[in-house]
């Protein structure tokens, strides 16, 4: 059965008697209660135990059946570990979409539920190896740019590519979606956050927060921002935000080397458009297909070629031949140079190497110029001189299209293009 999302007590139980009935409950007496309901669960499955047959219960959205003093909880935890349990051949599988209520009931419970379950499928954003997939099957004939460009504004989310039409091209599909005075994903973003947590207003915040920087924050620093205490509250949030994808925890050498927090940083590629676009109330239903080959559009697609290509590291890494050798992996600005040198990627690898990654979205083979050689060689040799890296340095392109061969190509030692991710 399934609880249905913003409803009562009653109409939750109602949907669970009603289930019962369906699989064979016979009485005029329906439940009233959550006790009665799983006294009611356990009296249809004891006329299935004992066969050796396997018996699964699934209870989707079960959060929503947790209803305010309704005793759900209670009442489940009872069911569970007074009888189910024993039975070898019950299989109880629960799912729901409010992820803060299933990590703190269930998979953080630190009560009658501690340490119950026995798996957990942790459901990530599909790559971009899968989205392709996903849209072959449904008919779609795009070339690997437009999955990209349509990957870099929704993400993984299969939820949102399935409300991708074959017949539009891509500025048609995020007018529709995102620009048009109904669309879906222009009044997405505040029905997703209040549906996975429990007092949201606190994610949002912190997800705000954290869209206004792209390399990231720490703890520190985004209880700062909100004038907030860095306490267990927060740390509660941002870890789930973690758990949820939207956010990434990581670390540099020198956090690494000092014992220094982790920076948080933003990758959940549909609340990134959102908050740099729909969330300035665009009122053009055209937008993004009047922004073709504008510097808004050309940067909205470079800066997500990096946040792409940091969700796609296992790929990267493939590529590269270390897929299996330990790294850690981040962004890098200087503290010292004016201005201040960037590098998109740094991947250092136990195998005593780094990879210094530039990353460069074009619609075309990329040409190096004179000046962009020698800005590559000043961010090395500051990158070098302020992190007193001891390991070999490989300068790296990721690329769209590979890289133009002239006089300054050649300070790429390593070439990947977006066809390296989507392996």
């Amino acid at each position: 059965m399934s609880g249905s999302i913003g409803a009562g007590s009653e109409a939750q139980l109602s949907n669970f008697a009603h289930a019962l009935h369906d699989y064979g409950y016979d009485t005029n007496d329906m439940p009233k209660t959550w006790t009665e309901s799983f006294f009611a669960l356990r009296s249809l499955l004891k006329e299935q135990t004992g066969k050796g047959k396997r018996i699964v219960v699934f209870i989707d959205e079960l959060p929503c059946l947790d209803t305010p003093k309704s005793g759900f909880l209670q009442a489940f935890e009872h069911f569970w570990n007074s009888w189910a349990s024993d039975k070898k051949e019950i299989m109880l599988i629960v799912c729901g979409s409010a992820t803060s209520w299933m990590i703190s009931h269930l998979i953080d419970n630190h009560g009658g539920l501690h340490n119950r379950i026995t798996h957990e499928i942790h459901l990530s954003p599909f790559t971009l190896a899968e989205t392709e997939e996903m849209l072959v099957a449904n008919g779609f004939t795009w070339n690997r740019l437009s999955i990209l460009q349509v990957y870099s504004i929704m993400g993984g989310i299969p939820y949102y590519l399935g409300l991708l039409e074959k017949d539009k091209g891509v500025e048609a599909n995020i007018d529709r979606l995102f620009f048009a005075a109904q669309g879906e994903l222009k009044r997405e973003y505040n029905r997703l956050y209040t549906s996975l947590f429990k007092n949201s207003e606190a994610y949002m915040k912190v997800i705000e927060t954290l869209a206004s920087c792209k390399q990231g924050l720490t703890r520190k620093q985004i209880a700062e921002r909100l004038k907030t205490t860095s306490g267990g509250t927060l740390t509660k949030i941002i870890g789930e935000l973690v758990n949820c994808d939207f956010v990434r925890g990581y670390n540099t050498r020198e956090r690494v080397i000092k014992q220094k927090d982790q920076i948080y940083q933003l990758t959940d590629l549909y609340t990134l458009f959102y908050m740099q676009f729909c969330h300035k109330a665009i009122t053009d239903e055209h937008y993004w297909t009047n922004m073709m080959g504008k510097p808004v559009q050309n940067t909205w697609y470079g800066l997500s070629f990096e946040r792409v290509c940091m969700l796609h590291i296992p790929q990267i890494k493939k590529t590269l031949g270390i897929d299996r050798i330990h790294t850690e992996y981040y962004s890098w600005r200087s503290r010292e140079s004016m201005p201040a040198a960037q590098i998109d990627l740094i991947i250092d690898r136990a195998d005593n190497l780094t990879n210094v990654c530039e990353i460069k979205y074009s619609q075309l083979p990329y040409s190096i110029s004179k000046d962009e050689e020698s800005r590559i060689r000043n961010r090395i040799a500051d990158f070098v001189a302020e992190t007193n890296i001891r390991s070999g340095i490989l300068p790296t392109m990721i690329t769209t299209f590979g890289i133009r061969s002239n006089a300054h190509s050649s300070i790429a030692q390593i070439c990947l293009t977006m066809d390296d991710l989507f392996q």
